[in-house]
C-alpha cells in the first residue's frame, strides 16, 4: 500500500474515533442532565449504587493487574525445638539416624565456608554433560534403564571471576529406579545454596510443581534452558520469553545455554555407503556462569541463613512424617491391646448382654489413651458423651456386627463351629477394632474429639469386612480362645 492510500486510512480511523468520544460525551451530558431532573432521594441511590459498581470494577482491575506477590517459605521450626522432637522420636525407639545426619551435614557444609550449587532436572535434560562443561575433570557414568546419573556426585567448578563452586550432580527427576532417586535428589537440592534447574524446552506440569517446591523452600533459583542451538534465535526469544512469564517470581534469571556433550549422525562416504558417526558438541555456557555469578555473590556466609532456613525446613516435614508413623504403630499395638482384652472380658461372660459395649470401662481407657496418644484433651464428659454415641450405633446396627462377624468366622475353618461364644468373642473384637481406628483416624485429622466424625468413620468400620482386617482379628480370638482353654486345661 502506497503512502497516500495509508494517510487516507489514518484519517478515517481518526474521524471515526473522533466522532465516537463525542458521541460518547453527548450521551454521557445528556444522562447528567436527566440524573439533575430525578428526586433527591433516587440521586444519592444512583450515585451509590454507580459508586458500588466503580468500586467492584476497580477491585477486579486491580486483581488482573496486581503484580504478583513472592512466595512464601516453606516455614521451619528452631534448631532447639526440632532436635528436641527427634530426641522424643528416639526415645519411642524410632530411627532417627537419617534426621541426625542431616543435621550434621547442615554444620559440616557451614563450616566449610564453601558454596554448593545442585543441578536439577528431568532425566536427558544434560545435567551430567552441564556438569562436565562446568567442572572438565568430572565423569558421568552411564546407565541404560534411564538417566546417567544414579547417585549425588560433588566436583569443583570455576567461575569467571575465580571464584570455586561446588557442583552436585543429582539424579534426574522420572529416573529409572523411581521415588527413591528423586527423593535423593530433592534433599541434595535443598543442601545446598542454590540451584541450577534444567529444561530442553517448554515446561511441562511435573516440571512446574518442582520449580515450584524448590520455591516454596526459598531456594535461589536459575533456570537454565539447556540444547538451546536446535532452535533459531526468534523461536529461542519466545521460548524464554514464555519461560520468564512461566517462573516469574520463583527462578531469579532464565538463560538459554548449549551442555554440549555428545551428538549421532549419518555421514554419507564416497563410495555412496554410510556411517553412524559421534562427536563431541562444543558448550556455550558463558550465560549461565554470569548469572551464577551474580547469584553466588553474596557468597557462603550470606547465603548460609536461606540454606539453613530450607534444610530444617526439610527436616521438619520429614520429622513431621516420622511422628505421624510412630503414632499410627502405636496407635495400631493399642487397638490391638484393647481388643484383645474385650474378646477375654467377652470369653468370659457366660450369657452374652444385650448391649454389645456392656465393657464401659475398656471403651472409656481405650479412648483417653488415643486422645493422649494424639496430644487431645478431653474431658470425661466428652468421653462418656462419645461412648454413649457409640452404645447407640451399636445398638441400632448389632444385627450388622453379628452378620459381619458370622460370616467373617465361616471363611476360617475351625473358628465357626466353636458356638456362639466365639462369635461373641469375635463381635467385641470387631466392636473394639472399629472403635480404635476411627477413634484413632479422627483425632489425627481433627486434632480434636470430633463425636460426628468418629461416629460416620465407626459406621463404616462395623459394615467393612475385608480378608486382612478380618483375618487379623480371626488369629487374635483364636489366640484368645486357646489360651483360656489351655488356663483351664491347666
Amino acid at each position: 500500500m502506497t503512502r497516500r492510500p495509508r494517510l487516507l486510512l489514518a484519517a478515517l480511523a481518526i474521524a471515526a474515533l473522533s466522532w465516537l468520544l463525542f458521541a460518547a460525551a453527548d450521551r454521557a451530558l445528556a444522562l447528567a442532565q436527566r440524573f439533575l431532573t430525578l428526586p433527591t432521594w433516587l440521586q444519592w441511590t444512583l450515585g451509590l449504587v454507580l459508586l458500588a459498581f466503580a468500586l467492584v470494577g476497580l477491585g477486579v482491575l486491580w486483581w488482573l493487574l496486581r503484580p504478583r506477590r513472592k512466595r512464601r517459605p516453606v516455614p521451619a521450626p528452631d534448631r532447639g525445638s526440632l532436635e528436641q522432637r527427634i530426641g522424643q522420636l528416639r526415645e519411642r525407639g524410632t530411627d532417627t539416624a537419617a534426621l541426625n545426619a542431616e543435621l550434621s551435614e547442615l554444620d559440616r557444609r557451614r563450616s566449610t565456608a564453601r558454596v554448593y550449587v545442585a543441578l536439577f532436572g528431568e532425566i536427558s535434560s544434560g545435567k551430567s554433560s552441564l556438569i562436565r562443561a562446568l567442572a572438565p575433570q568430572a565423569l558421568a557414568t552411564s546407565d541404560v534403564r534411564g538417566g546417567t546419573t544414579q547417585q549425588v556426585t560433588h566436583h569443583d567448578g570455576q567461575l569467571p571471576d575465580g571464584r570455586v563452586l561446588v557442583l552436585a550432580d543429582v539424579p534426574g527427576s522420572r529416573e529409572a529406579g523411581g521415588e527413591a532417586h528423586e527423593t535423593l535428589a530433592r534433599h541434595e537440592a535443598l543442601r545446598a545454596h542454590a540451584v541450577v534447574y534444567l529444561c530442553a524446552g517448554d515446561l511441562t506440569r511435573t516440571q512446574m510443581d518442582e520449580l515450584r517446591w524448590l520455591g516454596d523452600f526459598g531456594k535461589p533459583l536459575l533456570l537454565a534452558l539447556n540444547k538451546a542451538d536446535q532452535w533459531n534465535e526468534a523461536e529461542r526469544a519466545q521460548l524464554l520469553d514464555r519461560l520468564r512469564r512461566q517462573t516469574r517470581g520463583t527462578a531469579a534469571t532464565v538463560v538459554a545455554i548449549s551442555a554440549g556433550g555428545s551428538e549421532r549422525f549419518q555421514r554419507r562416504l564416497a563410495d555412496g555407503s554410510t556411517e553412524q558417526v559421534e562427536r563431541q558438541r562444543t558448550p556455550d555456557i558463558e550465560p549461565l556462569l554470569h548469572a551464577l555469578a551474580r547469584l553466588t555473590a553474596p557468597g557462603a556466609e550470606g547465603l548460609e541463613p536461606l540454606r539453613e532456613h530450607a534444610v530444617l525446613a526439610g527436616v521438619h516435614e520429614r520429622t513431621g512424617v516420622l511422628e505421624a508413623q510412630t503414632r499410627a504403630a502405636e496407635s495400631e499395638r493399642i487397638v490391638r491391646k484393647y481388643a484383645r482384652r474385650a474378646i477375654v472380658g467377652a470369653l468370659a461372660a457366660v450369657v452374652p448382654g444385650s448391649d454389645l459395649v456392656i465393657q464401659g470401662a475398656l471403651a472409656t481407657a481405650l479412648t483417653r489413651e488415643l486422645a493422649t496418644l494424639y496430644g487431645v484433651r478431653v474431658s470425661d464428659v466428652q468421653i462418656e458423651d462419645f461412648i454413649q454415641q457409640a452404645r447407640l450405633t451399636l445398638r441400632t446396627g448389632s444385627s450388622i456386627v453379628l452378620a459381619v462377624a458370622g460370616n467373617a468366622l465361616k471363611a476360617f475353618p475351625g473358628l465357626g463351629t466353636l458356638g456362639g461364644g466365639v462369635l461373641h468373642a469375635f463381635a467385641y473384637a470387631l466392636i473394639f477394632d472399629s472403635m480404635g481406628r476411627a477413634l484413632s483416624a479422627s483425632l489425627a485429622e481433627r486434632k480434636t474429639l470430633d463425636q460426628q466424625d468418629a461416629g460416620e468413620r465407626l459406621k463404616g468400620l462395623l459394615a467393612d469386612a475385608r480378608g486382612a482386617r478380618m483375618r487379623q482379628l480371626a488369629a487374635l480370638t483364636m489366640e484368645a480362645w486357646r489360651e483360656r482353654d489351655e488356663g483351664d486345661a491347666s
